[in-house]
């Protein structure tokens, strides 16, 4: 059986993540005409609440009745375990201000979910892993080549050059990366990543 709730959640959450990328000037226009930046930003964080919760609850319910399409060698589990230390450093590039990676890479949280979604597509072989890791990890290729458009049209230069910003970047990201292999994922997955 498809798993229908992940489908209805990817849609719902990766569709409204998705308006930059296929419909910005239709955003910029309902930002303008209808009550601003304040409306659409609670109107975006409840669809965005609603789809995460059918995609936790959808691969939550497919989990129970997997339906494998390949069987993925044993080492890819700690191959992606290794990609996910690039990922955590990344996103906390995204949210530390002033550090060199965010002033280089312009959109360090997308290609987090690009790093993300790829190390578990290699370490996992089901169809529900398939669409949701698949499912992210198209819109964070589409998600970038679009960013990158906007701040080539609108000729944004990001900043940033603090080392210390920088370091505190890598020991978050990897204090991250480490919390989250050697418990959190186990505790709220169910899996041990480099068990």
């Amino acid at each position: 059986m498809l798993p229908f709730v992940l489908l209805l959640g990817l849609v719902l959450f990766l569709g409204v993540h998705s308006l930059r990328i296929v419909a910005e000037p239709w955003r910029t226009r309902v930002l303008a005409q209808r009550g601003g930046e304040k409306r659409w930003k609670l109107g975006y964080t409840l669809m965005s609440l609603a789809g995460f919760a059918l995609i936790v609850w959808g691969y939550g319910l497919a989990r129970q009745q997997p339906m494998p399409l390949w069987e993925p060698p044993t080492f890819m589990r700690h191959v992606a375990a290794l990609l996910m230390l690039p990922s955590f450093v990344l996103l906390a590039a995204a949210y530390v201000p002033g550090n060199r990676l965010k002033a280089r890479l312009h959109h360090p949280m997308v290609i987090s979910v690009k790093v993300w979604a790829f190390a578990h597509l290699l370490s996992n072989g089901t169809l529900a892993d398939v669409l949701l890791f698949g499912g992210f990890l198209l819109w964070a290729v589409f998600s970038l080549r679009a960013a990158r458009r906007r701040d080539r049209s609108q000729r944004i230069r990001y900043g940033g050059d603090s080392a210390a910003a920088t370091l505190a970047t890598l020991v978050l990201g990897l204090g991250a990366w480490a919390g989250f292999a050697f418990w959190a994922h186990a505790w709220l997955i169910g899996v041990r990543p480099l068990g």
